[in-house]
C-alpha cells in the first residue's frame, strides 16, 4: 500500500467552488487503476494565512507501480484541469509515503 498525499492551499474566494470540483476530481481518481481509497481533510494546524484554506487529500494506492503509472499517464491531464479552472487561486504540494516493515 502506498499513500499519496496532495496538500492544497486555496484562496478563500474560490473555496466553495474548489471543494465542489475537488469532490468530483477525487471520484475520478478512484476510477484509475490502483487507486483504492481517498479521503479529503481540511487542515486546522498549523493555521493557514488569512484568506486561505488548506485541504489535504489522502489517496491509497495498491502499489508503487500504480502510482508511477498514474504520474506518467494521467497526472499531467488531471492536474491541468484544476489549473485551467482555478489558475493561480490554489497551489498543490505532493508527498508519497511507503510503509516500513514492522520492527
Amino acid at each position: 500500500m502506498i499513500l499519496y498525499l496532495v496538500e492544497l492551499d486555496v484562496d478563500a474566494t474560490v473555496a466553495a467552488a474548489y471543494r465542489a470540483w475537488l469532490a468530483g476530481h477525487v471520484r475520478e481518481m478512484l476510477t484509475l487503476p490502483g487507486f483504492v481509497a481517498a479521503e479529503i481533510f481540511e487542515r486546522r494546524e498549523p493555521p493557514v494565512a488569512a484568506g486561505r484554506i488548506a485541504l489535504c487529500v489522502h489517496y491509497r494506492l495498491a502499489s508503487a507501480a500504480d502510482l508511477e503509472r498514474y504520474l506518467r499517464e494521467d497526472a499531467p491531464r488531471l492536474r491541468a484541469q484544476g489549473t485551467a479552472r482555478f489558475g493561480d487561486k490554489f497551489s498543490a504540494r505532493r508527498q508519497v509515503l511507503v510503509p516500513l516493515p514492522p520492527p
